[in-house]
């Protein structure tokens, strides 16, 4: 009887109006396998219990009688819970005050002697999402009265903490939403919300105290929020209001760098964006002036990992430099001070929509949010515009966790639950449900706030396969509507793309229709495409021997002794990934008709990509290309695992040159990751996520090396491939110096010169590509390791094989052709060889080498 004692007790410190008599003492529920999904439902899983027993909600006060509805759940209801689909449904006997009452504690399904605990998402839209999504949260102001505003519609009781006195907040039945008004003083003190509210993880109310989830400032480590109006005029810096950003550039045209502001410069945060004359900051503008675009910045809202304040931080407790290049004690040395140094790359999200206090000069305030508005102003004084990287699939930590924060306001609701009631961890954390009317809320009013508020002209969602398609359009339609005039931004020039990868338990649409790859074509919003980047680089990301070779690492043309199978096997794997890199120069479309290696007419969609079609996008701008990003090897590091070990360190930048030009030259947007025109090393780790300054920092000087040979990679990731790096590491010829450094450095800014001042790159429709671009010698004929691409008025000939290559196009024959200007006046020796013979239409090509011309 101790349940029905609890019962008893709760009922008593909170009244409810209890709809059922009391009965036995059911056993302790076992998860959370029952979900009220809308008012009058609750969805039961088949098999769980007797269904001819009778079945009941049980609440603080007695229970709600539940009656089967026959059919199980409506067509409406099965489209809506598509994972749902096969449970039975039973009808809450029920009216909305009692409902809104028993959501307030806690709630067990009960089918005889068997019991669980009950998922209440669902309910919780139904009964506030109408009116919350109206709300405006977090800091408000009205004539410099600030409104703090928290949705919390399960809470009993919401006090606000206001600088060490207790002010109590108003509910509104109808959103769930607890507000307080304050005057003036308020502004700049520090707060947070004492929350008391039934908890399944804790089994029992608690109260917790927490920081505000829309906060828009922080104390340092974030252990308060602050009263802080964004519009305030001391948080500008001089010349933000009339800030000119560079022309905006379609997406189909954005030529992206990807940048970690601690690798960037390690000591220097926000505030080393403004320097115009540090190495950095002069070699982003020259790749500005060059073609580069945007700077997409890993995560630099606040995030859990790093202590803020400097003097709370540890650092390595040895002598880095002075171990061998193959040694295993700088990660063992790194990996001491990891917990507690100054580095991670910041995909554990706290508070979604303040800048991040580590990366500021003084944590402890809103001085952050001057430092990154200043930020942004250096990246566009240096001719580029701003890309942040957006982390709302998962939390830090989730349930009673101190780091726990959107969890312990409205526990079960934010968290995306699996059919057990467990937290959704496929995305490595714990998962968010965007698919929740308020988490959805919650995305687009942070995406919102950076768009208007810090000028931010871009975002990259993480895992955005795991929000609902719905959710990222949203985002879309939300920045569409902020208008120079009323907000100071053009929502309509600002730029979204994610990571559109189909895994976990959203997989295949299991749960809503996701933001992937393939459903996200046509919206104009582009999702990174790893066709061709496993093509160019060879093999996966995955695999256990990372010598696996690809078009731009010597499969076939230049083998380096790794088991690869028969030379006729090679030879065919060259051929089907220079058909994967032909629909990635398309721009991954998925209708367009060309001839394969094998000579068969087929579209970007027949051609194979693991199971999946390599084409999947409908217009130019659907897919973004790239060869190397922040997650796995950089490219030089897989090139260096791929390349035979003897390939001079001359050779290594002409083919670093040649896989990023795959990207460069494609239709479409194109993402490098900062530092690989410069051979970048993080000394071979593929996952360097918490590997610390010595791993990742990049190396301006190219004197002091590319970052090569710093050690074996971190154990926890890379340990299974060490017998493969020991040799590698240790040999200084991989230890890239000024030459091949500056020289691949030079070569792709002429790259990108080409790209973004040929119109024939940046097409607007499929069907203009389908007419303007062609390979006229793809068939069982054309050469492995060379792909030739006719463009409009331009040859591109991209030979990755160790020998000079001649290429006949019968079709040019008798037309006038030459090397590119920017090629034939550029800083690349090699590529002035090229030649081209206008009587027979023959390109010839040196080894390794990405060449353009003019022709016909």
């Amino acid at each position: 009887m101790k349940r029905l004692a609890a019962f008893v007790a709760a009922a008593i410190a909170f009244p409810l109006a209890g709809t059922g008599v009391a009965h036995a003492t059911p056993p302790p529920p076992v998860g959370a396998k029952a979900q009220w999904i809308d008012r009058t439902t609750l969805a039961w899983p088949k098999g769980l219990g007797d269904p001819a027993r009778p079945h009941r909600l049980l609440h603080d006060s007695g229970s709600f009688e539940l009656t089967a509805t026959p059919g199980g759940l409506t067509p409406a209801q099965r489209t809506k819970y598509p994972h749902l689909a096969g449970y039975d449904a039973y009808r809450v006997r029920a009216t909305p005050g009692q409902e809104r009452a028993a959501l307030r504690g806690a709630l067990t399904a009960v089918a005889g002697d068997v019991s669980t605990g009950v998922q209440t998402p669902g309910v919780l839209d139904d009964l506030y999402a109408s009116a919350a999504g109206k709300a405006t949260l977090g800091p408000s102001f009205r004539d410099g009265r600030p409104t703090l505003s928290v949705w919390a519609p399960t809470a009993r009781r919401v006090a606000l903490e206001l600088d060490g006195r207790t002010v109590p907040m108003h509910r509104d039945d109808a959103s769930g939403v607890w507000s307080a008004t304050g005057s003036r003083e308020w502004t700049g003190k520090p707060y947070r919300y004492a929350v008391t509210v039934h908890a399944p993880a804790a089994g029992k109310v608690v109260t917790n105290r927490v920081t505000d989830p829309y906060s828009t400032a922080l104390t340092a480590d974030s252990a308060r929020s602050l009263v802080t109006d964004l519009a305030d005029p001391a948080l500008a810096p001089a010349g933000w209001r009339g800030l000119r950003k560079p022309k905006a550039v379609p997406l189909r045209d954005a030529q992206i760098q990807e940048l970690h502001i601690r690798d960037f410069s390690p000591e220097g945060g926000y505030l080393a964006f403004t320097d115009r004359s540090s190495p950095g900051m002069r070699h982003l503008t020259s790749l500005a002036g060059a073609g580069t675009s945007y700077v997409h910045l890993l995560p630099a809202f606040d995030f859990a990992t790093v202590p803020e304040r400097r003097a709370d931080r540890a650092t390595p407790p040895c002598d880095l430099p002075a171990l061998p290049a193959d040694s295993d004690r700088q990660q063992e040395c790194t990996g001491k001070a990891a917990a507690r140094d100054a580095y991670n790359w910041g995909y554990d999200p706290l508070h979604y929509t303040v800048p991040e206090g580590s990366y500021a000069s003084d944590p402890d305030g809103p001085g952050r949010t001057l430092e990154f508005r200043r930020m942004v102003q250096g990246l566009a004084g240096a001719g580029l515009r701003t890309v942040m990287d957006v982390v709302y699939n998962h939390t830090a930590a989730s349930g009673q966790d101190e780091k726990s924060v959107l969890d312990r306001i409205v526990p079960g609701y934010y968290q995306r639950l699996l059919d057990d009631g467990g937290v959704a961890t496929s995305t490595c954390c714990a998962g968010t449900a965007p698919e929740h009317a308020m988490m959805g809320k919650l995305v687009v009013d942070s995406v919102v706030t950076w768009a208007k508020e810090y000028k931010v002209d871009g975002f990259r969602f993480d895992l955005m396969g795991h929000h609902p398609k719905a959710n990222i359009l949203a985002v879309r339609k939300a920045l569409d509507a902020l208008t120079p005039a009323r907000d100071g931004v053009d929502g309509k020039s600002v730029i979204l793309y994610g990571e559109g990868w189909n895994f976990g338990e959203a997989a295949n649409d299991a749960r809503f229709v996701q933001a992937t790859q393939k459903n996200m074509a046509g919206t104009g919003i582009a999702t990174f495409s790893d066709r061709a980047r496993d093509a160019v680089r060879g093999g996966g990301p995955f695999d256990a021997d990372p010598r696996v070779q690809g078009f731009a690492s010597g499969l076939f043309t230049d083998p380096n002794g790794a088991p690869q199978g028969t030379p006729a096997e090679q030879r065919a794997r060259l051929l089907h990934a220079q058909d994967l890199i032909k629909v990635g120069l398309t721009g991954n479309l998925a209708g367009y008709r060309f001839t394969d290696s094998a000579g068969r007419s087929v579209r970007g969609a027949d051609v194979d990509y693991n199971g999946s079609p390599a084409g999947y996008a409908a217009a130019p701008g659907d897919a973004l290309a790239y060869a190397d990003a922040h997650d796995n090897e950089t490219l030089y590091d897989a090139l260096a695992f791929k390349l035979p070990q003897g390939t001079s360190p001359a050779d290594r930048a002409r083919m670093q040159v040649l896989a990023m030009a795959t990207a460069a030259l494609s239709q479409g947007p194109a993402l490098s990751q900062a530092g690989t025109d410069r051979l970048r090393s993080k000394s071979l780790d593929r996952n360097s996520y918490d590997s610390g300054d010595w791993f990742n920092a990049i190396h301006w000087d190219c004197a002091a090396g590319n970052g090569f040979g710093r050690g074996l990679p971190p154990a926890r990731d890379n340990a299974s491939k060490w017998d493969h790096a020991r040799p590698l590491l240790a040999d200084p010829a991989l230890k890239a110096g000024c030459g091949p450094v500056e020289a691949a450095s030079a070569a792709y800014r002429d790259l990108l010169r080409i790209r973004t001042t040929e119109k024939a790159f940046g097409l607007a429709t499929a069907g203009a590509v389908q007419e303007a671009l062609s390979f006229p010698l793809s068939g069982p004929d054309e050469t492995p390791g060379v792909v030739t691409m006719r463009l409009g008025g331009l040859v591109v000939v991209l030979n990755a094989t160790p020998q000079r290559q001649d290429q006949r196009v019968a079709a040019l024959a008798g037309r006038p052709c030459a090397l590119h200007p920017v090629q034939a006046g550029g800083a690349d020796e090699a590529v002035k060889a090229a030649a081209c013979a206008p009587a027979t239409g023959t390109f010839t090509v040196p080894a390794r080498t990405a060449a353009v011309f003019r022709a016909g």
